[in-house]
């Protein structure tokens, strides 16, 4: 299957060389301009990689990247402080690539990183003291667990990635559809309803919110005893 690859970048010449090159190679290509732009885009589609600047309008990239889950990233910046490199890379990121760099070197690293994968870290979630294995579709609050259906699980792993954030229903239906072909426009408030009963079991708290009329959020954590 064609790998897809959303370069963020808000240099034109860099992207368009970008897109061109990777084009080239057979990959799928969506780009985006701004660290706003590319959260709006990760709502609706899930790449194979991102390559992601740093100095970025309005979003940086350092405040983009720990919104990605799940998805290898590769940082392409000008920044070359070793300590910045560090503390992306242990933030996250698969690899950190300065510029100016050679096209084949980050061809290269690409196809490692696709190799890869997201790696284990990005099986387990954690925010606001609620933590989501999805290895084993564990969610838990400290020493309380509960067992997930693909389904909670596929649904609260997105709202977790999005904190705080509402989550439009044909969001939610789009972007976990390939994983849980069960979940109907239908059956989506059935399936948030049994989770939001397993999430309130471990604390009490009403983890997720029904947004009338839009969709759901992860609560936050001033919210969800309230």
């Amino acid at each position: 299957m064609t790998k897809h690859i959303l370069i963020v970048d808000d240099d034109q010449s860099i992207s368009d060389m970008l897109a061109e090159a990777l084009g080239r190679e057979g990959y799928r290509v969506s780009r985006a301009w701004s660290g706003t732009e590319a959260l709006l885009l990760l709502e609706r589609t899930t790449p194979d990689l991102v390559l992601l600047d740093l100095m970025l309008p309005g979003l940086s990239g350092e405040r983009l990247l720990p919104k990605i889950g799940g998805i290898p990233v590769i940082v392409v910046s000008a920044k070359v402080d070793v300590q910045d490199k560090v503390d992306l890379l242990l933030g996250g990121a698969a690899d950190y690539v300065t510029k100016p760099f050679e096209l084949r070197e980050l061809l290269a690293r690409i196809a490692v990183a696709l190799r890869q994968g997201p790696g284990p870290e990005a099986q387990r979630l954690s925010v606001a003291g609620l933590a989501l294995d999805t290895d084993t579709r564990t969610a838990a609050v400290g020493d309380k667990q509960a067992h997930l259906t693909r389904t909670e699980c596929a649904i609260l792993k997105l709202l977790m990635l999005n904190p705080a954030q509402v989550i439009t229903k044909s969001t939610i239906l789009d972007r976990i559809s390939l994983d849980t072909p069960d979940c109907t426009e239908g059956s989506l408030k059935m399936h948030v309803s049994n989770l939001r009963k397993k999430l309130r079991a471990l604390d009490g708290g009403d983890w997720v919110e029904a947004v009338w009329g839009i969709g759901f959020k992860l609560r936050t954590p001033e919210e969800t005893l309230q």
